[in-house]
């Protein structure tokens, strides 16, 4: 099920558009503003032409090649159902695991699939038993809104109290480090955190490895949702330094819609209870965390396609497409009367999500109107998101099958309707 990285670069190279990456050129010598190259890479996406499509952070695209083999997975999953399921399937989804883990940089046994970083953070917070009534926790105003659920549940559950904070708006890098750390010192009693290291709704990316580094020195313990990072930014889990983390590889990584990952170091690991449909005894590992019942293997499968496609692209070389493509309209625009940009120029602090807003426009209904703008006058697929303390906003997400000429139709746009407002 494999796809190496040559195999890969066979397909592309069979495809009759002019799209076409180049075997030769190292990823890491490509330029982001190289659009002769990222035309190629664009070419292996078949995206639609009925819209510019800047909304994509609800999932990513599979690349044609990554496409044919889970369409291959599926045809072979039918085909042999429970034949191959009791037979070689486990094998097969193992090597996967010790894939994605070698990727990650951590122990194989350090992380198991799930259905998306929902699940996955979940189990993590639902599962994490060292809180006692009258303890407290802490999540965000960026944070996912099904996670900030799971942390208010808690109070009900576990009989906490719930600390909610607003990142602030514009944001430094040391000051969100200090947001942190002066909500735990406001809240001694914090004995959990939730951190969003890329945030949906504005792409803000947040310093998750400092911020975990000074909690953990409070002995208070942080579960980080990744569903957004790996793979939009140029780093490896390990990385982080963080004990829980949720993530998504139908995003970013372009595998096929169903696959996520939990990942729970091993020495924290008896931190999360096991999952209540998982019998004892039970193993000291993250497989024994969750309970997915039966998925679409195929999916899982793929995933070694999709990481041979995005390595043949190169993660810094990515990294930096995605970032030149949000500067290219977010840095433009900065300045522009009337309109804010919701991540900072600082790059640590942003990857290739930004969201915008017009002064005063701080409703829900205010963004959809401009999102609805967007599509109905330019043909720009956008979306609003609600929930950051100063205000709903419109959220720019672009691929890697994105163009230059795309993003400068957006600040044209952009541009078209602040000076009719």
């Amino acid at each position: 099920m494999n796809l190496s990285r040559r195999q890969m670069m066979m397909a592309v190279a069979a495809t009759p558009m002019a799209g076409r990456i180049e075997a030769a050129r190292s990823p890491a010598a490509v330029r982001s503003d190289d659009e002769a190259h990222w035309t190629k890479v664009a070419a292996q996406y078949d995206v639609t032409r009925d819209v510019i499509q800047l909304e994509n952070g609800n999932w990513g695209m599979m690349a044609r090649p990554v496409l044919e083999q889970y369409e291959a997975a599926v045809r072979r999953v039918n085909r042999e159902t429970s034949y191959y399921a009791r037979r070689g399937l486990m094998p097969d989804l193992i090597a996967v695991r010790d894939r994605v883990a070698a990727k990650m940089g951590v122990a194989p046994d350090e992380i198991a699939f799930t259905r998306n970083a929902t699940e996955a953070l979940k189990a993590l917070i639902g599962g994490y038993n060292r809180l006692r009534p009258g303890d407290a926790v802490l999540y965000a105003d960026l944070d996912y809104d099904s996670m900030q659920a799971c942390f208010e549940t808690l109070k009900h559950s576990r009989g906490v109290d719930v600390v909610r904070i607003a990142l602030p708006e514009p944001a430094t890098y040391q000051g969100l480090i200090d947001a942190y750390e002066a909500a735990l010192t406001a809240n001694p009693k914090v004995r959990l955190i939730l951190l969003t290291h890329l945030s949906h709704r504005t792409g803000l990316v947040v310093p998750v490895r400092e911020i975990v580094a000074m909690a953990r020195a409070r002995g208070v313990d942080a579960i980080v949702d990744a569903a957004h990072s790996w793979g939009q930014l140029d780093f490896r889990p390990a990385d982080l330094d963080a004990d829980f983390i949720g993530f998504n590889l139908h995003k970013w990584w372009g595998a096929p819609l169903g696959v996520g990952v939990i990942h729970i170091r091993k020495s924290k690991v008896d931190l999360i209870d096991p999952d209540s449909a998982n019998a004892p005894p039970f193993a000291a590992n993250s497989y024994a965390r969750v309970h997915t019942g039966t998925v679409d293997y195929a999916a899982q499968l793929t995933v070694p396609a999709a990481l041979d496609f995005q390595d043949a692209i190169g993660d810094a070389a990515r990294a930096g497409r995605l970032r030149y493509l949000r500067d290219r309209w977010a840095e433009a625009l900065r300045d522009m009367e009337g309109l804010e940009i919701l991540t900072p120029a600082d790059p640590r602090l942003h990857g290739g999500i930004t969201s915008f807003r017009f002064a005063g426009r701080t409703s829900v209904a205010d963004n959809m109107a401009i999102a609805k703008r967007l599509l109905d006058e330019h043909r720009i697929f956008s979306v609003h998101r609600d929930g950051p303390e100063r205000g709903a906003c419109v959220r720019i997400t672009p691929a890697l099958f994105n163009s230059a000429v795309d993003i400068d139709a957006l600040t044209g746009a952009i541009k078209a309707i602040g000076r009719s407002l």
